[in-house]
């Protein structure tokens, strides 16, 4: 008989950034005198950002002594196999007042040759967007390396590249090699493969406040991992599943959906593995065959352990719910 283990909640990292805004903390209904938050980070497992059990028995301890302490229990067999004590994914919610840099991942060979890594595939659910925000997403016109480097080297690198008007509910998918940015005005939940791996190609010219010299790029690195083809559309539709369930993204690295609760909704996962549920609207209450109940607020999220093969979730809201 399997260990139980009961939907975990944790401790959400704040951290304050340059381009941070003041949408975090209210979304999440927090009170904090930190400011410029620009990421939550909701589930990580990345060393030196680890995650904390906020609820149940094992209340404190890290993501990555629950796995080592319930394995595939709470992974999956499959994914303990293949990634041990580290979790696959990194779920965040970004709040972007200034442009991010415009940057690209290597992919899992590239990133292993080079960093000992996974690369860094990942997608954006748009919760809401300022009138007049952008993304930008791939390239709207084919370039060489040299071509890259040069319109780097000569601030033309921009127009070269897809931009893309905002809008809540709007999903964007970025494989590792695709250039991309977050522009000023969107707040989003991130899904991505736990790496820290990026490389900065431009930045705008902007200067670092601490050193008061531009910020490290990473031209030369991001030559060989960027994918330089051109696309028909960077603009992911959501498609209708099941009644209140919508696909957003399937890769080889994870499966996005958006689940809308309205009542009571049944879940049976029908992966193996774990799954996550970030709620960007509303409250909910999910409970297990043992009658635990777990509650679930607008910017909260939760791991649901692989070995918990029913849910029933409560209440009215959205979730977007990643599985591996």
């Amino acid at each position: 008989m399997s260990t139980y283990i009961p939907p975990l909640k944790f401790e959400p990292i704040l951290k304050s950034v340059v381009w941070g805004g003041e949408k975090i903390a209210p979304f999440k209904g927090i009170v904090t005198d930190q400011t410029q938050i620009g990421e939550s980070w909701e589930i990580s497992g990345v060393k030196g950002n680890e995650s904390i059990v906020a609820n149940g028995p094992d209340k404190g301890l890290t993501l990555s002594q629950m796995i080592d302490k319930y394995k595939g229990e709470l992974v999956g067999d499959k994914n303990y196999e293949i990634f041990g004590n580290t979790f696959p994914l990194l779920i965040k919610i970004i709040d972007a007042a200034g442009n991010l840099s415009i940057q690209v991942h290597p992919d899992d060979e590239l990133a292993k040759e080079r960093h000992n890594s996974l690369g860094k595939t990942e997608m954006w659910y748009i919760i809401d967007a300022d009138e007049g925000a952008e993304i930008c997403a791939g390239l709207s016109k084919e370039l060489t390396p040299e071509e890259y480097a040069a319109k780097v080297e000569d601030n033309t690198i921009m127009d070269a590249i897809a931009h893309h008007k905002s809008h809540p509910g709007d999903v964007f998918f970025l494989p590792a090699g695709r250039i991309h940015a977050i522009g000023a005005g969107n707040l989003l939940v991130e899904v991505q493969e736990t790496s820290d791996v990026t490389y900065r190609i431009y930045d705008y010219g902007r200067v670092d406040a601490k050193t008061g010299k531009p910020r490290e790029l990473h031209v030369e690195q991001a030559k060989d991992a960027i994918d330089y083809k051109v696309y028909p559309d960077y603009v992911s539709k959501a498609k209708p599943l099941v009644e209140s369930i919508y696909e957003l993204v399937t890769c080889s690295h994870f499966q996005v959906y958006l689940v809308e609760i309205n009542g009571d909704t049944n879940i049976r996962p029908s992966i193996p593995g774990f799954s996550t549920m970030t709620c960007i609207e509303g409250e909910i209450t999910i409970s297990d065959y043992t009658g635990t109940e777990v509650p679930l607020r607008q910017g909260e999220s939760v791991l649901i352990p692989a070995n918990l093969k029913e849910i029933k979730l409560s209440g009215k809201g959205k979730l977007v719910n990643a599985f591996n």
